[in-house]
């Protein structure tokens, strides 16, 4: 049997857009199909391969650097290697990109008065009163994407049509085969 075909499936956007949680629920349908798959989730990757970088722009370029070598590792033996980190600059996202065969990039949109709603922690409300320097999307730049291959509008639909949408493009774009019949009837029953 031949090698199955990594890629790298790349999630952008700001804290509490739904990178992770979309993230997760695409990772368990691709196991499902018979991938192999591993996240590195930003937060994860933060405390075991980035400890000690801090929240400059170029700490934060060197975290995402590591994240995209780690990405490209996995994917070329065979892996789907997804990653659900901010990546605010546009500039080292394009560069990940570059140094892959199989780049796949979803940015996960939502607008900040919804970000503010969905913060638990209220990290977005300490910014906004300048309580928390260099946060992304407040007082740090986040850029968005020029062209990503899918744009997911986190705060207009639910995670199950967004990872649909995103089912549905991986599939047309020839990154995963067609789940077969059994599989699409289970995942309709298993969505009631």
């Amino acid at each position: 049997m031949s090698q199955e075909q990594g890629f790298t499936l790349w999630f952008t956007g700001l804290s509490g857009a739904g990178k992770s949680t979309l993230a997760n629920l695409v990772s368990l349908e691709l196991r499902e199909r018979g991938h192999r798959v591993e996240i590195l989730d930003g937060d994860e990757v933060r405390t075991n391969l980035s400890k000690g970088l801090g929240f400059s722009k170029e700490d934060r370029d060197t975290n995402i650097r590591r994240i995209g070598y780690v990405c490209r590792l996995l994917s070329r033996n065979g892996v789907v290697a997804v990653s659900a980190a901010i990546s605010p600059y546009r500039e080292i996202r394009d560069e990940v990109r570059r140094a892959h065969d199989r780049f796949f990039e979803v940015y996960v949109r939502c607008a900040l008065d919804e970000l503010v709603r969905r913060d638990v922690k209220g990290l977005y409300e300490k910014a906004l009163r300048g309580e928390i320097a260099h946060f992304t999307g407040v007082s740090d730049p986040y850029e968005e994407p020029v062209d990503p291959e899918l744009v997911i509008e986190s705060d207009r639909e639910a995670a199950e049509e967004s990872l649909a949408k995103l089912v549905a493009t991986l599939e047309h774009r020839g990154y995963i085969a067609g789940a077969p019949a059994a599989v699409k009837s289970a995942a309709k029953r298993a969505a009631r």
